[in-house]
């Protein structure tokens, strides 16, 4: 499984200074949107509702159930300082070497590779298998990265369908779309879990009273995913600028 933080000579390496253990609190508009609870699905952004490059949705920041059964979770991370072009650099860049994985959420964040082997700054058409903990969950999952166009989405936008890397069940969708602002930038993540998002893996069939079983074992908590999520990336953002001259 490997283990949290650091260890032995872990941070000899040129980016190991910025293995920071200590995270900054959660930004005030997510503490906002936990202390709500979960929403009324209608208020929920809908899978095919697309992230317009202006303006925002009823719920930037909320998780909740919807009518089949899954759930969102919506969240937004201000990024002062940060350029769109930062992020797509690090979901490349990290994916190869656990100790870079671990940057971005000390007290979570196992070990990340690339399914492929390969150690190259690309994402797209790939998949990351993951070890981390959501909450006190721990979870081993396959995130396979696809062009935002398959979403609808356009502009800079990471855009992956989650799943299990144990078993070739998956069991939602994501999307990080990153904006600039006057002041940097600005992610807004969307996650669609569960409920109709939930299929085997290449094509393969199951029946549904099976496979409903399967998948709910591998889904996250809603609400412990938007508190990860806040966590990650605003953790990763207070120190990517610099990261980024020095690795890129």
């Amino acid at each position: 499984m490997g283990y949290l933080g650091y260890r032995g000579d872990d941070a000899e390496t040129q980016f190991g200074s910025f293995f920071r253990p200590e995270m900054a609190p959660l930004p005030r508009h997510v503490v906002h949107a936990l202390e709500h609870g979960p929403q009324a699905g209608p208020v929920l952004p809908d899978f095919e509702d697309r992230l317009a490059e202006q303006g925002y949705q009823q719920t930037e920041n909320g998780y909740g159930t919807v009518g089949d059964g899954g759930f969102t979770v919506a969240v937004r991370t201000d990024m002062p300082g940060v350029t769109p072009p930062m992020w797509q650099w690090w979901f490349g860049w990290h994916g190869c070497d656990a100790r870079r994985y671990k940057l971005w959420h000390p007290r979570a964040h196992v070990s990340a590779r690339w399914l492929d082997g390969r150690d190259d700054p690309t994402y797209l058409g790939r998949t990351s298998i993951v070890h981390e903990y959501i909450g006190s969950g721990f979870t081993r999952g396959a995130i396979q990265f696809v062009d935002p166009s398959v979403l609808g989405h356009t502009g800079l936008a990471i855009t992956a369908r989650l799943g299990s890397a144990d078993i070739p069940v998956d069991i939602g969708w994501l999307v990080h779309q990153v904006r600039p602002t006057a002041e940097g930038a600005e992610m807004r993540s969307r996650f669609w879990m569960g409920g109709r998002h939930v299929a085997l893996r290449g094509g393969m069939a199951l029946a549904d009273r099976a496979l409903r079983p399967i998948a709910a074992r591998q889904l996250p908590d809603p609400r412990d995913l938007l508190v990860h999520c806040a966590q990650e990336m605003n953790h990763l953002a207070g120190f990517l600028p610099e990261l980024y001259g020095r690795c890129r």
